[in-house]
């Protein structure tokens, strides 16, 4: 199945030109300018993706398509997927297309909870959602699109009532070298910051009306 690879290991490998790490998977957004330039790289990544026997997730729109990878059956990133960003970087440069390392990010909701075994089945069959697969034994429950299209919604143990607060925020996952200037627009927009306690882990944002959210990376964690 292949050896678990951290985000940090994952990140000093692939190349930093076209790829990103955001919320354990390597991302990659290539600027096209038009969907038959787009449908060209799709094609020539299934080419390569075929050749290395591991298949990425790809989203073909009219100026850029979105790459990503990571090792399902093991809920984690591998050797695979450093392989397969390596010979995708080979066809764009090939092809001559530029990618936009600020644009993928993850979206996830965040659902604060007492007894989180008592919500989740509610969640799962209201979303039509599945179990997430992860590596991690410690990491909280998450719930999954099964067609990987909707935001994952995931499960925050709380130690204590707090009706004060909204029980319910959103993530966003970003990548490591623009999260300083994702916050930073926000604030601009109005929000402001609660707490960078635990960045570059996350930041906690309200808005003006103090609904929250949280800009995440990889660092600093585990």
């Amino acid at each position: 199945m292949g050896q678990r690879l951290t985000d940090s290991e994952v990140t000093e490998r692939i190349d930093a030109r076209h790829w990103r790490v955001v919320l354990g998977r390597v991302h990659g957004t290539f600027r096209t300018g038009s969907f038959v330039r787009g449908a060209a790289l799709v094609g020539r990544v299934t080419e390569v993706a075929e050749e290395l026997g591991h298949h990425p997730d790809v989203d073909l729109r009219y100026p850029a398509v979105h790459v990503s990878t990571w090792s399902h059956d093991v809920g984690a990133l591998t050797e695979r997927d450093v392989a397969l960003a390596a010979a995708i970087s080979g066809v764009v440069d090939d092809l001559g297309i530029e990618a936009v390392t600020a644009q993928p990010q993850g979206f996830e909701v965040a659902v604060d909870a007492l007894d989180i075994p008592a919500v989740v089945p509610f969640w799962r069959a209201v979303l039509g959602y599945e179990d997430e697969r992860v590596a991690a034994d410690d990491a909280s429950p998450a719930l999954v699109d099964p067609l990987g299209v909707g935001p994952s919604v995931w499960f925050q143990q709380m130690d204590a009532p707090r009706p004060q607060r909204n029980r319910i925020h959103l993530d966003v996952s970003v990548p490591h070298d623009v999260a300083e200037q994702r916050v930073a627009a926000a604030v601009a927009a109005g929000g402001h910051l609660v707490s960078d306690r635990r960045a570059p882990a996350f930041w906690v944002l309200a808005d003006a009306e103090g609904n929250e959210v949280c800009v995440c990376t990889w660092q600093a964690r585990g």
